[in-house]
C-alpha cells in the first residue's frame, strides 16, 4: 500500500494555520461580496490555501482590483509567472458565472462557508470551493464512497447497486464519480433510498461526463441529491482531473468501498486517497477472485475489511475500523 506522505502532517499543519488565520475574515457574507469567491476561484494558477490567503488580503472587489502581482506574491510567498495576475478579467468572469448560475440553479460554496462539507475541509488539499447543482449531503450523517471499474461484471453491478440501495435506505449518502459501470450502479441504487447520492464531476458543473449519464445526473438532482465539482464552468475533461476528482470522492466520505477494480483502476487511486486521509477502505466480497477485480483482491489480501452489505459496514464502524488501520501499514507494490 502507499505510505502516508511523510511531509503530510507538516503540510496539513501549515494549511490549518493559514486557514485559521484568515477564515474568520475571508469570504463571510457580511464582509465580502460572494462574487469575490467566484473571482478567486477562477485563478487556477493559485493553490487552494493561496486562494484563501488572497481572499483574506483583498476582502472585497476594490481590494482585489488594487492588488498588484507583487502584492499577491508577498501574500502567497512565491513568484508568479509574468502575465498571470489579471484580477479584472477574473472579476468579469465571476460576473458571468453568477448570471449563468442564477439561470441554471447552480451555487458556489467556498471553503469558509458554513455549508461547505466539514469532512472535506479536513483533507490535505481541500478544494477552495465547490460548484453545486442540487444538495450537499447532510453533514450530520456519514457518507460512503462506492467505486469501481467502468467495465464491471454483472455481479459487480448488482453488488454496487444493492449496497448503495441498502446504505441510502438507512440514511447514508452514497458518493461516487458518475462514471460508467460501478459508479453508475451505485448512484442508481442510492437514488432508491432517502439517504441521497452525490456525484463528483471531473469537469465544469454544466458538463456531465460521460454524456450518456445526463439522464442519471438529472435523476440524482431530482431525487434530492447533488452534483459537485471544484472546476469552474467550461472546464473540459482532462486525464489528470480524474485523480483530483477522486480525492474529493474519498474526502467526502467516512468510508470507501471498492466493489470491483482491476490493477491500475482509478478506484484504487480513490482508495489510496482514503487511506492517506485516515478513512476506512473496504472491499466488497461479491467480486473477490474475479479476473476483473485483481486490484480489489489485492486490497483484501493486504488487510482491507471485506463487506457484503450495509450491516457489515455499520459493524465495522462500531469496531472503530481496526481492519483499515492494519491496511494502512502496508504498501501497494508499484504505487
Amino acid at each position: 500500500m502507499a505510505r502516508v506522505n511523510p511531509g503530510y502532517p507538516r503540510k496539513l499543519s501549515l494549511f490549518r494555520s493559514l486557514f485559521d488565520e484568515v477564515a474568520g475574515q475571508a469570504l463571510s457574507a457580511e464582509a465580502v461580496d460572494p462574487r469575490l469567491a467566484l473571482a478567486i476561484a477562477r485563478m487556477d494558477f493559485l493553490r487552494s490555501h493561496e486562494k484563501l490567503l488572497v481572499a483574506g488580503a483583498a476582502k472585497d472587489r476594490g481590494g482585489l482590483l488594487a492588488m498588484a502581482a507583487a502584492d499577491v506574491e508577498a501574500v502567497i510567498l512565491r513568484s508568479l509567472e509574468p502575465g498571470l495576475w489579471n484580477p479584472a478579467a477574473c472579476w468579469d468572469r465571476a460576473q458571468e458565472d453568477a448570471g449563468f448560475f442564477a439561470s441554471r440553479g447552480i451555487s458556489f460554496v467556498a471553503i469558509t462557508d458554513p455549508a461547505y462539507p466539514p469532512q472535506l475541509r479536513e483533507v490535505f488539499k481541500p478544494p477552495f470551493g465547490l460548484y453545486l447543482r442540487g444538495r450537499l449531503p447532510d453533514p450530520e450523517r456519514p457518507a460512503v464512497a462506492i467505486v469501481g471499474t467502468r467495465a464491471p461484471t454483472g455481479r459487480g453491478l448488482a453488488a454496487a447497486y444493492a449496497l448503495a440501495a441498502e446504505l441510502s435506505g438507512r440514511g447514508v449518502c452514497v458518493v461516487s464519480g458518475l462514471a460508467r459501470g460501478i459508479d453508475s450502479a451505485a448512484h442508481r441504487g442510492a437514488a432508491r433510498g432517502w439517504g441521497k447520492t452525490l456525484a463528483v464531476l471531473p469537469a465544469g458543473i454544466e458538463a456531465v461526463y460521460p454524456s450518456s449519464n445526463k439522464g442519471l445526473a438529472a435523476a440524482i438532482v431530482d431525487a434530492g441529491g447533488g452534483l459537485v465539482t471544484e472546476y469552474p464552468p467550461a472546464t473540459t475533461v482532462n486525464r489528470y482531473r480524474f485523480p483530483e476528482r477522486n480525492r474529493i470522492i474519498a474526502g467526502m466520505a467516512r468510508s470507501c468501498v471498492v466493489v470491483e477494480a482491476p490493477e491500475g483502476s482509478g478506484a484504487l487511486i480513490t482508495s489510496d486517497h482514503a487511506l492517506t486521509e485516515g478513512r476506512d477502505v473496504f472491499v466488497h466480497g461479491a467480486c473477490l477472485g474475479s479476473a476483473r477485480n485483481a486490484g480489489g483482491s489485492a486490497l483484501a489480501s493486504q488487510g482491507a475489511v471485506i463487506v457484503n452489505n450495509a450491516v457489515d459496514v455499520f459493524a465495522e464502524w462500531s469496531s472503530a475500523g481496526r481492519g483499515s488501520a492494519a491496511l494502512r501499514r502496508h504498501e501497494r507494490v508499484g504505487d
